[in-house]
């Protein structure tokens, strides 16, 4: 691809992806689309995804080489292409990385401008790492199917792959700041993460200990669950509402036919308004079609969704107003509408070409690869010194306004990479924080500063703080902050140059752009409430509530590349992403083709263990095993494990054997199988491997003692990630902060006096 037809925030870049399935190939499509020019190596049969109806979008805008990896003359074919390259990307665990000089010191001495990333099961530096990468075995090997209720006891497989879709966005968020890192210092490096790692980030509202913690904390929310605010219409379709009815005048309407049964107290119907018992919604809501609900609650303000099938959402045009969806001739499939750009970026993101044939490019990439030297990184300083930064954002100075999950989860993770973080809320607190299992999974890393907006007498602290930033972030619905002054225009008045990121429900354009929205209407109306239900049961809501989780993880990504760009250039921009953007993408398993019918996709099953006979959790004796037998040879060694002739009958030929048996039986008839682990949430922070990988993040908090999460989402091998504040309490730093930007001691004061800023008092 040539410079003019590539061009983008990342023009020039070269990304070598020798990697397969969903993780890598979707990160490096979205750095492709941003800009860089991706080569995607695969062997002579081709990668195993190309039988996948995914394929076509995950590796469009790309060229593809094919490469012999295992020969010699392959080898040298690939050291050649990442003597050119910037950046490579694989799949490969330690051992195989030093079969290939692939691993992170080879590669330092052969290649110091390359930037290397994995995105394996378990972390680079873990003592899992080598385990095979696959979605089922990580998530079992975790521990996470039975955080989620489902239609029986046990645990549940979980159809959505949240860790590959996390990884996405780590893997590229990882890949930019390192990105960032060697156009400051000239210092390349690893930026490894992980499914596990991915998995993570949702994890981190529901995994936690503390030395103190309140009751609210220590309860969280429990695995077992009802179906939320799911409900049935009269015309059989399920709708998801997150509250407000009292705003519609069709439910006001529906509970007077009901006979105006007795009001509950409010504390007995949770987010159900007005206060009645769920019966009385399960009733009201069959009175009438879904139609009639939806537009009665649009009218009104009221946040609700459809539960739809997987792929239905390919046919909505906010998401076409927005190019989350889109249009191709592709030449294997014809002419099909899949996920389209979820970045909002400047220049925008732009498709370069439909998923290459294989080997298409091989002769051309050659041509133009021949090794230039790609002086742009090579270890040291400027100075030739290795260089002193600890963290990869370190000097990055980012304001949080973001409120609930999907606003103060991209800047928790900017904080992660060592940016410092001044979260800015209003004087009464984030609405979030009494939802406190919630909270404190996005929050580490901040310090806090209190002020009510709404006062004129706060605007010229709130200017100060604009100032300071180099990034903006926020997640209010845009007539709100436009009413604060908070809108990209208005910022900018203030930090010509700054980095303005807004996260929002449905996208800056189209006719739903202002709409209120959760996490639970995306994972609705984006399919994975009837695909995750299983075949035959009603919608369920997942609680890791990825779909905010994607949206934040998509707002970094277009952070850094704007980061990126300012740093070449000096201009700053707006940059967005949403919740819709984000769970579109997450439909790439399909396409629509040209007749409107959807590439199939594996079902789960009516029992929720899995997609396949051989790809599925089986009960045994004394808990369950994950089972990922896909080839064919898998499958014949599975049957003979299992002591059966057919596939289909696995789980009866286990159902009374142990758990150490089947496993070790596996593992010898080479069947890729963990353990489905339960139960974690303990054995997780005291496993001494997860603490030496950095996978726990422990410090003091003012309010609970001692507290452990979650840690480290990359490991960047020579750089750290900055795991050493903990979720602050409302206006903990209010005064340090003020102080720090300008604000003298007896403004401060007045402003705390006249109730404009709070100041925690412990």
């Amino acid at each position: 691809m040539t410079a003019g037809a590539n061009a983008g925030i990342l023009d020039g870049i070269r990304i070598v992806d020798l990697s397969d399935g969903i993780a890598g190939p979707v990160a490096t499509l979205l750095l492709a689309e941003a800009g860089a020019d991706v080569v995607t190596v695969e062997p002579p049969g081709g990668a195993a995804s190309r039988a996948r109806p995914g394929f076509r979008t995950w590796n469009r805008s790309k060229r593809s080489v094919v490469l012999d990896v295992d020969r010699e003359d392959g080898r040298a074919e690939l050291d050649a292409l990442l003597a050119a390259a910037d950046v490579v990307v694989h799949n490969f665990g330690p051992a195989r990385a030093r079969e290939l000089a692939l691993d992170d010191d080879r590669l330092a001495r052969a290649h110091p401008q390359l930037i290397a990333c994995s995105v394996l099961s378990w972390p680079a530096n873990h003592a899992d790492a080598d385990r095979p990468v696959d979605e089922l075995l990580a998530a079992a090997r975790l521990g996470v199917f039975d955080e989620q209720y489902g239609y029986r006891d046990g645990p549940i497989f979980l159809r959505v792959p949240i860790g590959n879709w996390a990884a996405v966005y780590n893997a590229a968020a990882g890949i930019v700041a390192r990105l960032v890192v060697r156009q400051r210092t000239g210092r390349a490096g690893p930026a490894h993460t992980s499914l596990v790692q991915g998995t993570l980030g949702p994890m981190a509202m529901h995994w936690r200990r503390a030395e103190r913690p309140s009751p609210s904390l220590e309860w969280g929310m429990p695995k077992s669950n009802t179906m939320a605010t799911l409900f049935e219409c009269g015309d059989g379709v399920w709708i998801h509402h997150m509250g407000r009815t009292e705003l519609s005048p069709l439910m006001d309407e529906v509970i007077e036919e009901l006979g105006s049964p007795a009001m509950l107290p409010a504390e007995q119907t949770g987010t159900l308004r007005p206060g009645y018992a769920r019966e009385v919604y399960v009733e009201a809501f069959k009175r009438r079609p879904s139609k009639d609900w939806l537009e009665d609650f649009w009218a009104h303000d009221v946040p609700v969704q459809p539960a739809v099938p997987l792929g239905e959402v390919l046919h909505d045009e906010q998401s076409r107003a927005n190019e989350y969806v889109i249009e191709i001739d592709d030449p294997v499939a014809g002419h099909i509408t899949v996920p389209g750009l979820p970045l909002t970026i400047s220049p925008p993101q732009r498709v370069r070409g439909t998923a290459p044939d294989l080997g298409a490019h091989t002769d051309e990439v050659r041509a133009e690869w021949q090794a230039s030297n790609r002086a742009k990184g090579t270890g040291a300083d400027s100075n030739g010194e290795r260089g002193t930064q600890r963290w990869p954002l370190e000097g990055v100075k980012v304001l949080d306004l973001g409120n609930f999950l999907a606003g103060p989860f991209g800047p928790m993770l900017l904080a992660d990479m060592g940016a410092e973080v001044v979260k800015l809320e209003s004087a009464t607190g984030d609405p979030m924080r009494h939802v406190e299992w919630s909270f404190i999974g996005c929050q580490r890393g901040k310090r806090s500063v209190a002020l009510d907006l709404k006062s004129p007498d706060a605007r010229p602290a709130l200017e100060a703080l604009i100032r300071w930033a180099d990034v903006v972030h926020h997640n209010l619905r845009m007539p709100a902050a436009k009413r604060l002054g908070l809108d990209y225009e208005s910022v900018r008045a203030v930090k010509p140059d700054v980095v303005f990121c807004h996260t929002s429900s449905y996208g800056p354009r189209g006719p739903r752009a202002d709409w209120p929205g959760y996490d639970q209407l995306f994972q609705s109306s984006c399919g994975w409430e009837v695909a995750g239900a299983g075949e035959g049961n009603p919608p369920m809501w997942h609680r890791l509530g990825f779909c905010d989780h994607l949206c934040a993880m998509a707002s970094v990504v277009s952070t850094l590349l704007a980061l990126y760009h300012r740093d070449a250039t000096g201009e700053g921009q707006a940059v967005a992403a949403s919740l819709l953007g984000a769970g579109v993408l997450t439909n790439s398993e399909t396409y629509l083709d040209d007749d409107g019918q959807l590439a199939p996709v594996p079902a789960l099953d009516h029992e929720q263990t899995g997609i396949a006979p051989g790809y599925r959790i089986v009960p045994v004796a004394d808990g369950w095993v994950a089972i990922a037998a896909t080839a064919p040879e898998h499958l014949e060694a599975l049957c003979s494990v299992a002591g059966v002739d057919d596939v289909a009958a696995v789980a009866d030929g286990m159902r009374d054997r142990k758990a150490d048996e089947i496993l070790a039986a596996l593992e010898a008839a080479g069947v890729p199988s963990e353990p489905v682990r339960q139960d974690q949430n303990d054995p997780f922070f005291a496993s001494p491997e997860n603490q030496a990988a950095g996978l726990v993040a422990r410090y003091p908090h003012p309010i609970y003692g001692t507290v452990e999460q979650p840690g480290a989402f990359w490991w960047f091998g020579d750089l750290d990630v900055r795991l050493d504040k903990a979720p602050p309490a409302l206006g903990e730093h209010t005064v340090e902060i003020l102080e720090e930007v300008g604000l003298a001691r007896d403004e401060i004061d007045r402003l705390v006096a006249a109730g404009v800023a709070t100041v925690f008092a412990p």
